[in-house]
């Protein structure tokens, strides 16, 4: 009975967790069924069931306790399903490695949309397209690793599965590792609970192609940084390719030891930029044609797109969402998309972004403006050339933004919220004294509110 239930709840799933999420964790599942309180699934490999069972156990339990169902605990065989849906996602490591242990080199599935024919290119993300192009290309290695960081949302993530997908295509010879610096330390303390330590290392340096996204995540927790560090310098030292993203450059994420940090900026470290309206507006374009294909034909007004790319700066992911909520209501209302049903659909979004400065944006600004780097302004530096522009930035974004003063300390190198309340008030005070440093300020200001 269950098992004939459960292509419901997995809808239901799809909605709770998210399209990607239940791509790539719900959909590979084959429910076997209930007996003697333990619900029985097929995943793909050890690696999938664990991490169902971690993280996404309270849902389905609430759902089959919802359908009468008296379960105490899940168990997962390994082994693919019987009828495994074709829109299930592949993994980067799907290929048996040269050991013969294909399922435990198992890494996180890839979104089939995340390649680079989707990627839309611009000037601020150009830099990182054309890594990324070079590395998926296969070839010797002319960089390790390769760094890639940037906000939430602006295409890192899409560049790792793009790199992977290029990979398994062009070579699939070559053993590529996909997976989150969260699920890398996931694995390593399994392994050392089960005992398996060697194995662990053994599978993660047999790989030819590392690719490690959120990499700041194991910041702060040391038996994870040892072992990585060890990873990293095993699979360079064999001249394999080592591919990281983060929300942030290697020697500005917090905690993250020194060794570790240097090592990585010895390859290439590459900044995605925020993206600029030019940028927005060939996503908006690109992202509709592909809506289309979903939603079929549907009428744009002219300056729809314009207004939406003017508007929604924060992320792609926010822009994209908007589109397809547009395409989404004018499908169901049966009306084409015009400026009145994007002010009533997409209200919530609008209001949100009605204050559309960002941290980052006034620190690049200010950054321009008194001719320093933007990672010295986020560094340790405390030379006065350093410091003052600093500060100013630190006013800028108390002042023009609605982030709390530690979010703000977290955007300037992980300082602490004193720091940055000493910033603005040092600047307070100047601004009466300072008569050109209160010139620059409302120059800066009018900058950003342009």
């Amino acid at each position: 009975m269950v098992a004939e239930q459960w292509t419901g709840i997995s809808e239901e799933l799809r909605y709770e967790i998210g399209e990607s999420n239940h791509k790539n964790w719900i959909e590979p599942l084959e429910c076997l069924g209930v007996s003697d309180g333990v619900v029985r699934f097929r995943a793909p490999s050890r690696f999938v069931g664990d991490w169902v069972k971690r993280t996404y156990h309270d849902q389905i339990f609430s759902r089959l306790q919802t359908i009468g169902t008296d379960v105490t605990r899940m168990e997962f065989i390994v082994g693919e399903p019987a009828q495994r849906p074709a829109t299930a996602t592949a993994t980067a490591a799907s290929t048996v490695n040269k050991s013969g242990a294909g399922d435990e080199l198992q890494g996180a599935p890839l979104d089939g949309k995340y390649n680079f024919d989707n990627f839309v290119v611009g000037k601020p993300n150009e830099l990182a397209h054309a890594a990324a192009r070079r590395v998926a290309e296969g070839g010797p290695v002319t960089f390790n690793p390769l760094f890639l960081y940037g906000g939430v949302g602006l295409g890192k993530t899409h560049l790792m599965h793009a790199i992977a997908w290029e990979l398994k295509a062009k070579r699939p010879d070559l053993q590529v590792l996909y997976l989150s610096a969260e699920q890398f330390m996931y694995r390593f303390v399994q392994a050392l609970r089960d005992r398996e330590i060697m194995d662990f290392k053994n599978l993660f340096r047999s790989v030819d192609v590392l690719m490690v996204d959120d990499v700041q995540f194991i910041a702060g927790k040391d038996s994870t940084q040892e072992e990585f560090f060890h990873t990293f310098n095993a699979l360079v030292d064999q001249n394999k390719q080592i591919v990281i993203s983060a929300d942030r450059a290697p020697g500005e994420i917090k905690d993250l030891e020194a060794r570790i940090s240097s090592r990585m900026q010895c390859g290439l470290v590459v900044d995605l930029h925020p993206t600029n309206y030019e940028l927005r507006l060939g996503i908006l374009h690109r992202k509709a044609a592909q809506f289309a294909q979903s939603y079929g034909s549907i009428k744009i007004d002219d300056g729809v797109f314009e207004f939406l790319a003017h508007r929604i700066t924060t992320n792609v992911r926010v822009l994209e969402g908007a589109l397809q909520r547009l395409f989404a209501f004018s499908s169901l209302i049966g009306q084409e998309v015009s400026q009145d049903m994007v002010q009533d659909c997409l209200s919530d979004m609008l209001r949100s972004s009605e204050r559309r400065v960002t941290v980052e944006e006034i620190q690049r600004k200010v950054a321009e403006h008194f001719n320093i780097r933007l990672s010295d302004m986020l560094g340790p530096k405390r030379t006065r050339t350093i410091a003052r522009p600093r500060q100013i930035a630190m006013y800028l974004s108390k002042e023009m933004t609605s982030r709390s003063l530690p979010e703000i300390g977290r955007r300037f190198g992980g300082r602490d919220h004193t720091t940055i309340l000493h910033g603005v008030r040092k600047v307070v005070e100047m601004r009466e004294q300072d008569t050109q440093l209160n010139e620059d300020i409302e120059l800066l200001r009018r900058l950003l509110e342009s």
